[in-house]
C-alpha cells in the first residue's frame, strides 16, 4: 500500500516574483522612495560626472578640428650663458621657404612697453598685459577673428593704433569699439582699432595689446638695424600653418631653418598637442567626484539594507502565514531579495535619468556635443541591482530563517 503523495512546492514564475516584491514598496511608498534617494544621488552623481567629462572632451576636441591641428609655434629659448635668445630677423622668411609651409605670421614682443585705461592709472597697474607688433597676417594663422572694430592694415600699421586681444579689453574695461577710443600706451595714445575674439591655439595674443611693426618701430622704439639701415623686428613668436600629414616633418627642421646657427635657442611647440593633453587631462579630477557618488551609493546601501530588515520585522506575520500555506524558504528568501534589488533598480534607473538630464542641460548651454557612455548609465543600473542585491541578502536570509510557528506568535 502506496503512502501519501509527496507535495511538491509550486514554483513561482519570475512575473509573479516581480508582482509579490511590488506589493511590499507599494505597501510603504514613502519609506521606499527615501531609501531610493540615496541610490538615485550616488547614481546620478556617477553618470553626470563620466557625461560631463565625456561632452567636454568632445567639446575641446571637436574644437580643436575646427582650428585645425597644423599650426607649429616657434619662440624664443635661452642661449648657453641662461639668456634670452633672439631670433634672426631673416627667420619668417626662412620658414616661408619650407616645403609643405602654406602661412607664417609672427609678433615680437615689445620689451618695456606698458599699456593703460588712461594716464592717471598707477604705472603698477599692467594688468599683466604686454604689447606685441603684429605682421599683418596673423589672423587666419592663429585661427581667430575681430569681435569688435577691424584689424591692421597697411595704413593703420605705421600709425598710433592697437588692435586689443580678448583678455586684454576685458583687463582694460573695454568692451566695445568707439570712435576716438584710445589707451595710454608707453608715454602716449593709441587709438584702439579693434577687439579680436578669443584665440584658443595662441592664448598669449589674448592678453596682448598689438600694435604695426612700423608702428611699433616709429613710436615705441621697437627696432633692429640691418646693414645701417632700420628694420622691422625682432619677431620673438613664429607661427606657421603646414600640411597636416606634413606637421612632424617641418616640425623636425623647423627651429634649424629659423637659426641655423643655433637651433638649440628656438623652442618649437605643437599648441593643438596642448589642447589634446587638456582635454585628456580634464578626467584627472572625476575621481573626486567619482568617490562622492560611491559614498553616496554606500549610503544609499545602508539605507536599503535598514528598510528590508525593519519590514521582516514588521512583516513577520505575512511570512508565518505564507510559510503555513507552502511557501518555502528558497521562496520567502527570493521575496525580500528581490525586493531589494527592485527598490534599488527604482532608484538607480531615476539616477541615470537624473545624471542624464544634468548632462543635457550643462553640455547644451556650453555648446557641447551631448555624450553620456554606455559605461555610465549601464554600470549605474548595474552597480544599483549589485548594491541591492547585497544590501538585501541578509535581511532576505533571516526572513527564510523564520519558522511558521515562531513567525504566526506575532499575528
Amino acid at each position: 500500500m502506496s503512502g501519501p503523495p509527496t507535495l511538491v512546492p509550486a514554483r513561482l514564475r519570475l512575473g509573479d516574483q516581480a508582482r509579490l516584491a511590488s506589493v511590499g514598496l507599494r505597501a510603504r511608498p514613502m519609506r521606499a522612495a527615501l531609501s531610493a534617494l540615496g541610490i538615485a544621488i550616488g547614481v546620478a552623481a556617477i553618470v553626470a560626472v563620466l557625461g560631463l567629462s565625456s561632452s567636454s572632451q568632445a567639446g575641446l576636441l571637436a574644437e580643436i578640428d575646427r582650428l585645425g591641428t597644423n599650426l607649429l609655434t616657434a619662440g624664443t629659448g635661452r642661449t648657453l650663458s641662461g639668456q634670452d635668445a633672439l631670433l634672426p630677423l631673416e627667420a619668417p622668411l626662412r620658414v616661408s621657404r619650407i616645403k609643405s609651409v602654406q602661412l607664417v605670421a609672427h609678433t615680437g614682443t615689445v620689451s618695456g612697453a606698458t599699456v593703460y585705461r588712461s594716464q592717471l592709472i598707477p604705472a603698477v597697474n599692467t594688468n599683466g598685459l604686454q604689447v606685441k607688433a603684429a605682421s599683418l597676417d596673423l589672423l587666419p594663422v592663429v585661427a581667430t577673428t575681430v569681435a569688435q572694430g577691424g584689424w591692421l592694415n597697411s595704413a593703420t600699421a605705421t600709425q598710433p593704433v592697437a588692435v586689443l586681444g580678448a583678455l586684454a579689453a576685458e583687463r582694460l574695461g573695454i568692451d566695445r569699439v568707439y570712435p576716438g577710443e584710445r589707451v595710454w600706451l608707453s608715454g602716449q595714445w593709441f587709438y584702439v582699432g579693434g577687439i579680436l575674439s578669443p584665440a584658443a591655439l595662441a592664448p598669449e595674443i589674448d592678453a596682448s595689446v598689438l600694435v604695426g611693426y612700423r608702428a611699433a618701430q616709429t613710436y615705441l622704439n621697437h627696432t633692429s638695424i640691418v646693414q645701417g639701415r632700420p628694420a622691422d623686428g625682432p619677431a620673438t613668436t613664429i607661427y606657421v600653418r603646414s600640411e597636416t600629414s606634413q606637421v612632424p616633418a617641418v616640425r623636425a627642421v623647423l627651429a634649424q631653418a629659423i637659426n641655423p646657427q643655433a637651433p638649440n635657442e628656438v623652442s618649437v611647440s605643437r599648441p593643438s598637442a596642448a589642447l589634446t593633453a587638456r582635454a585628456a587631462a580634464s578626467g584627472a579630477f572625476n575621481s573626486l567626484f567619482l568617490g562622492l557618488g560611491a559614498v553616496a551609493l554606500i549610503v544609499g546601501a545602508v539605507g536599503v539594507a535598514n528598510i528590508m530588515i525593519i519590514s521582516v520585522l514588521e512583516r513577520r506575520s505575512e511570512i508565518g502565514l505564507r510559510r503555513a500555506l507552502g511557501a518555502t524558504r528558497g521562496q520567502i528568501r527570493t521575496q525580500f531579495l528581490a525586493e531589494a534589488i527592485m527598490l534599488s533598480a527604482v532608484g538607480g534607473v531615476a539616477g541615470v535619468g537624473v545624471g542624464a538630464l544634468a548632462t543635457v542641460v550643462y553640455a547644451g548651454a556650453k555648446q557641447w556635443e551631448v555624450l553620456v557612455p554606455t559605461t555610465a548609465w549601464a554600470g549605474g543600473i548595474g552597480a544599483a541591482v549589485a548594491i541591492g542585491a547585497i544590501a538585501g541578502l541578509l535581511p532576505a536570509l533571516r526572513a527564510a530563517r523564520l519558522s511558521p510557528t515562531e513567525a504566526l506568535r506575532s499575528v
